[in-house]
C-alpha cells in the first residue's frame, strides 16, 4: 500500500548522491597519462632532451607575446565595445567599420601587413611629424630597426584581438537589464561610473568564458608570429628541423608545449567560471 505524500513519505525518493568516478574528467586523464609517457619517454632518450631543450627556450617569448597582446588587446577591446554601445552613430558605425574588417582579415596578412607596411610608415610618420624636434634633441631619434618584430607582432595580434573581445564585451553590456541603468542614473551616477562600478562587473560572469577562448586562440595564433623570424616554440622547431630533419620528434614536442599550455589555460577558465557561479548561487 502506497503512502500518501500528506503522510509525509515522498513520492519519489531523492537521486543518490554523484559519486566520485562519474565526476573525474576521464578525458584530462588520458591526456595527463599520454603526456606523462611523451615527457618521460622523450627525457630518456638523449635526441628528445636536446629538442625539448632547443624547443624550449622559445617557451618564454611565445608566453610574452601572448600576455602582453592579450592585456592590450582586452584594454583596446573594452573601449572599442564602450564606443559601440554609445549614443553617437556615427562613432558607432565607424568603430563597427573597423571590427568587422579586423575580424575578416586572415591573421597572417594581417602579420605581414603590420610588420612590413603599417610599421615602416609608422616610424617615417613619426620622422615627418617630429623631425624639427628630432633635429634639436628635444625627442628621440627612432628608426625601423627599433621598431623590433616581436612589437610588430604584439601590435598586430593586439589590432585582430581588440574586435573579437569588443564584440564580446558589447554583448556582456547589452546583456544587463537596463532597470540596472536606470537605478544608477537614479542614484546619480554618471554613465562612466556606472559602467566601471555597476554594468561591466556584472557583464564579466557572461563575458569570462569567451574572454577565455580568445586566450586560448590566442596562444595557439602566437605560433603565426614564426613568420617572421621571431624566435618562439614553433620557430625554435622550424630552424631544428631545417638541419636534422627531424620533424616527428621535434614537432611532437611543439605540439607537446602547446597542449599543455592551451589544456592549462581551459582549466582555469573552467575553474574560475565554476567559483563564479558558486559565489552567485551563494548571494541569491
Amino acid at each position: 500500500m502506497t503512502t500518501s505524500p500528506a503522510a509525509g513519505t515522498p513520492r519519489h525518493a531523492p537521486p543518490p548522491p554523484p559519486s566520485f568516478l562519474s565526476k573525474v574528467p576521464w578525458w584530462l586523464v588520458i591526456l595527463v597519462v599520454l603526456g606523462a609517457g611523451v615527457l618521460i619517454g622523450g627525457l630518456a632518450s638523449e635526441q628528445y632532451r636536446i629538442i625539448f631543450g632547443v624547443v624550449g627556450q622559445g617557451l618564454f617569448v611565445t608566453i610574452r607575446v601572448t600576455v602582453i597582446a592579450f592585456a592590450a588587446s582586452l584594454i583596446l577591446g573594452t573601449i572599442l565595445a564602450l564606443g559601440l554601445v554609445s549614443h553617437s552613430r556615427w562613432l558607432g558605425e565607424a568603430l563597427k567599420a573597423y571590427v568587422e574588417v579586423m575580424r575578416g582579415v586572415p591573421m597572417i596578412v594581417l602579420l605581414y601587413y603590420i610588420a612590413f607596411a603599417v610599421g615602416p610608415a609608422l616610424i617615417e610618420g613619426y620622422v615627418a611629424l617630429f623631425g624639427p624636434a628630432i633635429a634639436a634633441g628635444f625627442m628621440p631619434e627612432i628608426t625601423i630597426r627599433d621598431f623590433s618584430f616581436e612589437w610588430r607582432a604584439i601590435f598586430a595580434l593586439t589590432l585582430a584581438y581588440s574586435a573579437f573581445i569588443a564584440e564580446i564585451v558589447r554583448g556582456g553590456i547589452q546583456s544587463i537589464p537596463a532597470g540596472q541603468f536606470e537605478a544608477a542614473q537614479a542614484l546619480g551616477l554618471t554613465r562612466f561610473k556606472t559602467m566601471r562600478l555597476v554594468v561591466l562587473p556584472q557583464a564579466f560572469k557572461t563575458m569570462t568564458p569567451p574572454l577565455g577562448n580568445d586566450l586560448v586562440s590566442m596562444l595557439k595564433d602566437s605560433s603565426l608570429v614564426s613568420v617572421l623570424g621571431i624566435a618562439d616554440i614553433t620557430q625554435n622547431g622550424k630552424t631544428y628541423t631545417a638541419s636534422t630533419f627531424r620533424f616527428f620528434e621535434t614537432y611532437t614536442v611543439v605540439a607537446f608545449f602547446y597542449l599543455v599550455m592551451t589544456i592549462g589555460l581551459t582549466l582555469l577558465v573552467r575553474r574560475l567560471e565554476q567559483r563564479m557561479r558558486r559565489n552567485e548561487v551563494r548571494q541569491d
